[in-house]
C-alpha cells in the first residue's frame, strides 16, 4: 500500500487558507449585519433629529413619544432662490446634504458668499413650522457649516417676526472636547434666545465675538459670547448662521415670512 500522505496543519499554505476563510466568513457576517441594521440606524438617526427639533422648539417632554410630539410640527419645503414654498420635493424623504452634490438638485456656492465653508448647497431646504392654534409660533431652519474639525449641523428657531432667535441647537459635530464642544452646553446655548438676526436690512448681523458681550454695547442684541480656546469653532458658528439667514440661504424666504407674519 502507498504511504498515507500526512496533513500538515501548521503549514504556511494551510494557515493562509484558514485565515482567508475566516476573513470571508467575518466579512459576510459584518456585511449582513450592516444591511439588516441599516433601517434601524436610519430610524434612530431620524428620531434623534426630530428630538433636536422638538428641543429647540421647546416642545420636547421627558419620556414623551417623539413621533407623537413631532406630529404637531409642520414640515414645508422651500425653494431657496425664490423663497417660496414648493411641492417639487417631499420634505419627509429629502436629504439636503445628498442633494447638494446632485447636479440637478444642488448648486455651487460662489466663494465670496460661502462663509459657511460648505462649497455646495441644495436648491431646496426644509423648514419646520410650529403653530400656537392658528397662528405661527416659530419657524425652525436647518443650518450647517464648517467648524475647526467637522461640519456642524443644527437647527435655528426664529420667532414669527423672522428675526428674533428662540434657540440654536446642534445635533452633529466633532469639535474639540472641552473647548469647541461648548456649543452643546446649555449656558452658551441659552444666550441665543432673544438675540436678533437683522438690524433692519437683509444682511444678518448676529455673530459670536471674542470674549464677553459688553452689557452696554449698542449692538449687544446681535452678539454672542465667544468660546474660550475655540475661536475657529466660534467663527464657524457665525459663518453658518449668517450664511443660512443671508441672501444666499434662507434670506429670501425669511423676507417673505416677515412680511407675511407681521402684516
Amino acid at each position: 500500500m502507498p504511504d498515507k500522505k500526512n496533513f500538515d496543519r501548521d503549514s504556511i499554505s494551510n494557515t493562509l487558507l484558514v485565515a482567508i476563510g475566516l476573513s470571508l466568513v467575518c466579512s459576510v457576517i459584518v456585511s449582513s449585519a450592516a444591511i439588516v441594521l441599516k433601517p434601524v440606524q436610519e430610524k434612530n438617526e431620524e428620531e434623534f433629529r426630530q428630538q433636536i427639533i422638538l428641543d429647540v422648539a421647546g416642545l420636547m417632554q421627558p419620556g414623551g413619544n417623539t413621533e407623537e410630539l413631532f406630529a404637531a410640527i409642520e414640515p414645508r419645503m422651500v425653494d431657496l432662490e425664490s423663497g417660496e414654498y414648493t411641492e417639487e420635493v417631499d420634505a419627509a424623504t429629502f436629504d439636503a446634504l445628498l442633494a447638494a452634490g446632485d447636479p440637478q438638485l444642488g448648486i455651487a456656492i460662489p466663494s465670496d458668499k460661502d462663509i459657511a465653508g460648505i462649497g455646495r448647497r441644495a436648491k431646496y431646504a426644509a423648514v419646520y413650522i410650529v403653530r400656537d392654534g392658528a397662528k405661527i409660533d416659530q419657524v425652525i431652519l436647518p443650518v450647517y457649516g464648517k467648524g475647526l474639525w467637522s461640519t456642524m449641523l443644527g437647527y435655528l428657531s426664529l420667532a414669527p417676526d423672522g428675526n428674533t432667535i428662540k434657540g440654536l441647537r446642534f445635533y452633529a459635530h466633532a469639535e474639540t472636547p472641552g473647548l469647541g464642544d461648548q456649543i452643546d452646553k446649555e449656558p452658551w446655548r441659552a444666550q441665543w434666545a432673544g438675540k436678533l438676526v437683522y438690524d433692519g436690512g437683509d444682511e444678518p448681523q448676529i455673530r459670536v465675538i471674542k470674549g464677553v458681550v459688553p452689557a452696554a454695547a449698542p449692538d449687544a442684541r446681535y452678539m454672542i459670547d465667544g468660546l474660550s480656546g475655540a475661536t475657529l469653532t466660534a467663527n464657524g458658528v457665525t459663518g453658518l448662521v449668517q450664511y443660512w439667514t443671508g441672501p444666499h440661504g434662507f434670506g429670501p424666504y425669511l423676507k417673505k415670512f416677515r412680511q407675511t407674519e407681521t402684516s
